[in-house]
């Protein structure tokens, strides 16, 4: 009888309690510094780029953080050691994530050894927690959408460095590489014959709005959100203005793109300013 009814009360606890999960780390009000190469200055510039988008996603969910730009094109990990101090440490964040290693590897005899980078990459880590700011390590992202072509071989080692690396100093972490090998196996599988050369790039590096997703959702999980704020998190995005730039081709003669020209003159609006205008305002006329 005592079994029974110690029984009964575990079922009745399992059912009113409520089920814990990992609650998102970074709260609202905190600053993010996000340390990269060109895919993170791209990411911080564009609208649909990823640091953009995982702004919008935390602000969907109630936590609205502050965005701080710290990609710079063509940097490796020796520059982004060089410019910590002035482009993170002393903008004073909690938090850091940490894209490096593309241009490491992509950049051949000009890139960085892994014995060397290894040294950037922990000294970076190290001298960011000493500072009081959590890091996030990212894992490099592919080079060019082939996972078997001799720069991703060699990447591999360098990835592998960043997983132990998170593990030994206790940082939060986001396997990009992973989630973009998965995302591009998933891709080719509703892709069209015959397939594009990329599907979540536009280059084979940087990101295309796809991409930039994918970036953003592997950053987000990282940060704690569960599926249900992912959820949100994208049908924010579905709205978010300038993600999508449609290139327009409009074939004139002569005479109408003199005309054109007077048009635009008289608004003060450049012929592509002019364009723009109009097309946008057609095009929102279609979708009423």
């Amino acid at each position: 009888m005592k079994t029974k009814s110690l029984i009964a009360i575990l079922v009745a606890l399992s059912v009113s309690l409520p089920v814990l999960r990992a609650e998102i780390v970074v709260k609202p009000g905190e600053k993010v510094a996000f340390l990269g190469d060109s895919i993170t200055a791209a990411g911080y510039s564009n609208a649909g780029g990823y640091v953009q988008l995982i702004g919008a996603a935390m602000a969907a969910n109630g936590a609205k953080i502050e965005l701080i730009g710290a990609g710079w094109s063509g940097h490796k990990s020796d520059q982004m050691l060089a410019r910590l101090e002035r482009d993170v440490l002393n903008k004073k964040p909690q938090w850091m994530t940490l894209s490096c290693g593309v241009n490491d590897v992509w950049h051949g005899p000009k890139g960085i050894p892994l014995p060397d980078y290894q040294k950037n990459i922990t000294a970076i880590v190290e001298r960011t927690q000493a500072a009081g700011i959590k890091v996030v390590i990212l894992t490099s992202t592919m080079i060019t959408e082939d996972a078997s072509n001799p720069n991703n071989q060699k990447l591999v080692a360098y990835n592998d460095f960043l997983r132990t690396l998170a593990t030994e100093k206790k940082c939060l972490f986001a396997d990009l590489n992973a989630d973009m090998q998965a995302a591009l196996a998933e891709a080719k599988k509703t892709a069209p014959t015959p397939a594009p050369k990329n599907l979540l790039t536009t280059d084979g590096v940087h990101m295309a709005y796809a991409g930039d997703m994918m970036m953003a959702t592997g950053v987000l999980k990282a940060f704690g959100l569960d599926a249900a704020e992912l959820s949100k998190a994208k049908e924010a995005w579905l709205d978010l203005p300038k993600t999508n730039v449609f290139e327009p081709k409009v074939a004139l003669t002569q005479r109408q793109a003199e005309t054109l020209q007077k048009l635009a003159a008289s608004q003060n609006l450049t012929v592509r300013q002019l364009l723009d205008k109009e097309i946008n305002a057609h095009v929102l006329s279609l979708l009423k």
